[in-house]
């Protein structure tokens, strides 16, 4: 990856995108636009199409008609493995093209897109390609004269909705499995960030995908959202964003259909740094990326840093050394290392959490205020605020931002108390050198994934998800399967 080869793509102009509904782009039915606005120095740099209700409903007619027909459903899984693995090679190919694309509409730093955007992508798409044709029935242990099949068979017409911080990446992962299994899919991206989800969705009718498998409507989530949610004919729903969307989108499944609903809304996620830690300068390390990595704005982000007190002092020290050293700026500029902050409405929510903060008693060591203002664009240093009390805003409510809270704590029990002190629960990290701790901590700490003297990285073959108020169903792994298949019985009388 070369700087002249970002700055060549960067340069070119970016036409006005439709839906993408039966394999071809389409306007919305009244013909209005959403403007694209870069968080890299606030301009409009293309229009996408807003999407209406008879929008969602014509995408969803294509899917129904695609899924009905059996032009996917009932292909070989070895046809679908086929597509799919080219798909993700297609995707590897325009890797860095790709990649640009989605930094100029959603403002992560390139060096972290081209990975976990593109090259992951790639590496999803080929997992549930090689995944699918591996994937075996059931035969019950029946009496003799019986003979009981379970077959899996794919649900239909899957609604996908997905955020802004990694469309690509959290897309995939729902578009990979629900595709291997059989089913048609209505995409409907964040509205701010729906360029790279556009491109890929041209990519696969390339790769040998049917026309009407794979369908994107873009626009707001109040109107296409909602109409997604609210389809008779969609017939599960997966999502990934906030605890106040996913509300209505469980609304919306009781007052139509009961299609069942798959939420993944996010955390307040603890990393537990314990006097014991294998390596502290190490701990620091990793544990400011956790946070600080594309501008907070990642779901399981160790956002809420427990420091044993025999410790603290130096601990936060060392992670504002770190928060301080990294460098902020133009996120298609390689020597970057954070970008830019996704919008001025995120920007501002951000800022407002840390005066908050203060008002509430809590230190500010770094960071806290907007920076870079000239560009136009929107960022933010990363900061670090001690003194953080349990029953605090800043300790209780996701930010979404650079933004980390560290408070102290005597003993193992008081760290596992404070770990669980919030709604969610979706991730977590735990550093210490007591193999029987990190066991302990494991099994008592409630999150989907506990990360253990490392934060980050879990790789496609294990699940994430989460529990409370941070959702239901998994992404990644094999078990991301069980959602894009229904199980029906066979009971034969011999």
């Amino acid at each position: 990856m070369q700087q002249s080869d970002i700055d060549v793509l960067r340069a070119q102009p970016l036409a006005a995108r439709g839906h993408f509904i039966n394999g071809q782009s389409h306007d919305a039915t009244d013909g209005a636009t959403l403007d694209v606005i870069s968080p890299i120095d606030g301009k409009k740099i293309t229009q996408i199409a807003a999407g209406t209700p008879a929008d969602v409903d014509k995408a969803v007619a294509s899917a129904r008609a695609a899924f009905e027909d059996g032009r996917w459903s009932k292909a070989a899984p070895s046809a679908r493995k086929k597509v799919l693995l080219k798909l993700a090679d297609l995707i590897e190919q325009r890797a860095l093209e790709i990649a640009v694309l989605g930094v100029m509409d959603n403002g992560t730093e390139i060096n972290m897109a081209f990975k976990a955007e593109a090259m992951s992508a790639a590496a999803t798409f080929r997992y549930y390609g090689e995944a699918i044709d591996k994937i075996y029935g059931e035969i019950a242990p029946t009496a003799p004269n019986i003979l009981g099949l379970v077959h899996h068979s794919p649900v239909g017409v899957v609604g996908a909705i997905v955020p802004w911080n990694f469309p690509l990446m959290i897309g995939s992962w729902k578009i990979a499995p629900a595709l291997a299994a059989g089913n048609s899919i209505v995409l409907k991206p964040a509205e701010s960030a729906s360029l790279s989800l556009l491109k890929i969705a041209e990519l696969a009718i390339e790769a040998g995908l049917p026309e009407g498998v794979f369908n994107v409507v873009t626009g707001s989530g109040s109107v296409v959202g909602e109409a997604l949610a609210l389809s008779m004919d969609v017939d599960i729903l997966v999502f990934t964003g906030s605890g106040a969307t996913g509300r209505k989108l469980l609304e919306y499944s009781a007052r139509s259909n009961l299609k069942r609903c798959y939420l993944e809304l996010g955390g307040k996620s603890p990393n537990i740094v314990f006097a014991d830690a294998p390596d502290l300068a190490n701990a620091a390390k990793i544990s400011a990326a956790g946070i600080f990595r594309n501008s907070g704005q990642v779901c399981v982000a160790g956002s809420r840093l427990l420091v044993h007190e025999d410790i603290h002092d130096e601990f936060v020290t060392e992670i504002c050394r770190h928060a301080e050293n990294y460098k902020v700026g133009d996120p298609l500029d390689l020597n970057s290392q954070i970008g830019a902050v996704h919008s001025q409405h995120e920007l501002e929510a951000n800022l407002d959490f840390v005066i908050k903060a203060e008002a509430e008693g809590a230190q500010r060591r770094t960071g806290g205020e907007r920076i870079l203002q000239e560009t136009g664009g929107y960022y933010m240093p990363p900061t670090v605020m001690s003194g953080v009390k349990p029953k605090d805003q800043l300790f209780q409510n996701e930010v979404f931002g650079p933004v980390l809270a560290v408070t102290s704590f005597k003993d193992e029990n008081e760290a596992i108390q404070l770990a669980n002190s919030t709604s969610y629960g979706l991730a977590a990290g735990v550093w210490t050198s007591n193999l029987s701790r990190a066991h302990r901590m494991v099994s008592n700490i409630r999150a989907g994934v506990v990360h253990v003297n490392t934060y980050g990285g879990a790789d496609l073959t294990v699940p994430l998800g989460g529990v409370k108020q941070s959702g239901n169903g998994h992404d990644k792994s094999l078990h991301a399967m069980d959602k894009y298949f229904d199980l029906k019985t066979a009971w034969i009388q011999l």
